[in-house]
């Protein structure tokens, strides 16, 4: 069977995973569905979380996203982004000495605005490519009383999201398909949505801080490629969970329907880095969601966790059904 662009699909990656158990026992958390980063106990109180991650889908800033997808995970965790490794693969026959300047320009520039360090890495220009890639790895540490996995959720609590859908997708799409664009939108649109890539931007570190310092978060996930659909079936796999989403709460920017409509994407299955879903104690949903608009983070209620039989749906208009899933990102349609 030949495997679609994206993501391995959910199932086939379980099975794969299935044959893989970690030999030593400091590992708190190993490879698994939904579990985006691994955590090992250091003995002393801390653990180590490390995140690795590429940028496939975007060569503008692809230094900048690589540097925040990767820390977003390990916010995720409670940790804080602390060092930084990149593997920069360049096109041979396009690279040049701007090209890698900027590069890494990118990644020194992103480190220095979540406090992380660039501490190593590789660079290499290579055939068989058409275009940069960037492999990244980010490791943070943590408080082994204070980490978070998406395995926290639990029945009873409130889902929380913040920002809007989908921030990623409006930047990639207006940056790289700029030129299929001009003649149904204007500069001024497509210049501010370029610019999601910084306002509101990618990072979702800021958000998970507040919301930690204010309530109890049982788990929190960074929904990336397949989108926010994707991310709650992860969140759900992880936690062994299932959850109740109301579509009517769920925000969606209106440049990203608008973007996405013109190439025929589903909003909820496009690449959605910068909002962050949480599971949050019923109790402290609204205190959190209260801190993160003092902190000028948007943040909506988008529904609930329940029982694990209870599966993973989505109430409209037209009724509850089962949460649609995406076999792959919407946003690989756009470069096939």
């Amino acid at each position: 069977m030949t495997l679609p662009t994206g993501k391995l699909p959910l199932e086939q990656l379980a099975r794969l995973l299935s044959q893989v158990a970690p030999i030593d026992p400091r590992v708190l958390v190993g490879p698994g569905v939904g579990l985006d980063c691994a955590v090992i106990d250091l003995g002393n109180g801390n653990c180590l979380v490390a995140k690795s991650d590429p940028i496939t889908f975007a060569t503008d800033a692809i230094g900048w996203y690589a540097v925040h997808v990767n820390a977003n995970d390990v916010a995720t965790t409670g940790a804080a982004p602390r060092w930084f490794l990149a593997t920069i693969l360049l096109p041979a026959g396009k690279a040049d000495v701007p090209l890698a300047d900027s590069v890494l320009r990118q990644i020194h520039t992103a480190c220095a605005e979540i406090g992380a360090s660039l501490v190593g890495g590789h660079t290499e220009v290579t055939y068989g490519i058409d275009r940069p890639i960037v492999a990244g790895s980010m490791l943070g540490e943590v408080a082994r009383d204070r980490l978070i996995t998406p395995s926290g959720a639990r029945p009873g609590d409130v889902l929380l999201l913040t920002k809007r859908v989908a921030v990623e997708a409006t930047s990639i799409l207006a940056r790289e398909k700029r030129d299929r664009l001009t003649d149904r939108f204007d500069a001024a649109f497509l210049d501010r949505a370029r610019q999601f890539l910084y306002a509101p931007g990618i990072s979702v570190v800021r958000d998970a801080q507040v919301a930690i310092g204010a309530g109890r978060v049982h788990a929190m996930h960074d929904p990336t490629e397949g989108g926010l659909a994707t991310g709650l079936h992860e969140l759900a796999a992880a936690a062994h969970v299932g959850l109740e989403i109301d579509a009517e709460a769920v925000p969606i920017y209106s440049e990203t329907r608008l973007l996405c409509d013109v190439f025929g994407l589903d909003t909820w299955g496009v690449i959605a880095s910068g909002a962050l879903l949480m599971a949050v104690q019923a109790g402290d949903a609204d205190r959190v969601a209260d801190a993160l608009r003092a902190n000028a983070i948007e943040a909506a209620i988008i529904g609930r966790v329940v029982e694990r039989e209870r599966g993973v749906t989505v109430r409209d208009a037209s009724g509850v059904k089962p949460l649609k899933t995406f076999s792959r990102d919407e946003i690989a349609k756009v470069f096939e």
